[in-house]
């Protein structure tokens, strides 16, 4: 109220936003797994997906053929997009984050539809998360895979010594084996003590 208005001088000046700024949806494609629950979700049923199966032959002999679906495409209807976020929200495997670019206003409305290539290439302006509280608690998903790889840490170093102390072990029954098979082979495991009669 007490403050002088100021005017940005925009386009001559970019504007400071927000890191939370909602500006246009990316697509991380490799993340996706045609799961449909971002367009489900969509309360504008803005988000246009196609996909179709494929058979993945089994990766052990024996095993089961298995049937993926694989992402043909993946559109967003900005003109309809209200930008509430749900779709980024509800998305379990973080294939879909705000990007704060909003300049890709158009001439034509259909060109506000953009595929999944060009959501693609908003993921280039996503901004890095910020940091972590220091005094907040350790995520659960965190917790339960750090003690997964320590456990599997302390089974590999258990596996470790097991090996070291059978080449131990190996290395003394050499040591043992070498003096009596020089003493012959007629009398292994004997010597030669002066003064005693053949």
């Amino acid at each position: 109220m007490t403050k002088r208005s100021v005017t940005q001088q925009y386009p001559d000046a970019q504007p400071d936003l927000a890191p939370r700024t909602r500006g246009v949806i990316a697509l991380f494609e490799e993340n996706c797994t045609v799961c449909m629950l971002c367009a489900r979700e969509c309360p504008d049923w803005c988000i246009y997906i196609d996909s179709h199966k494929e058979t993945v032959p089994p990766t052990a002999p024996g095993g089961r053929e298995r049937s993926r679906n694989v992402l043909d495409r993946f559109a967003i209807d900005f003109a309809l997009c209200m930008y509430c976020g749900i779709c980024v929200e509800v998305c379990p495997f973080d294939a879909l984050f705000w990007s704060p670019e909003f300049e890709y206003a158009e001439t034509d409305i259909l060109e506000l539809t953009h595929e999944r290539d060009r959501l693609r290439e908003w993921m280039w302006t996503v901004p890095e998360p910020p940091a972590l509280d220091p005094a907040a608690e350790e995520p659960k998903e965190a917790a339960a895979a750090r003690k997964a790889a320590d456990k599997l840490a302390a089974q590999q170093e258990a596996e470790r010594e097991q090996q070291a102390e059978r080449e131990r072990q190996a290395e003394r029954e050499q040591q043992q084996d070498g003096p009596e098979r020089q003493a012959g082979p007629d009398q292994p495991g004997q010597r030669d003590v002066p003064g005693e009669e053949s």
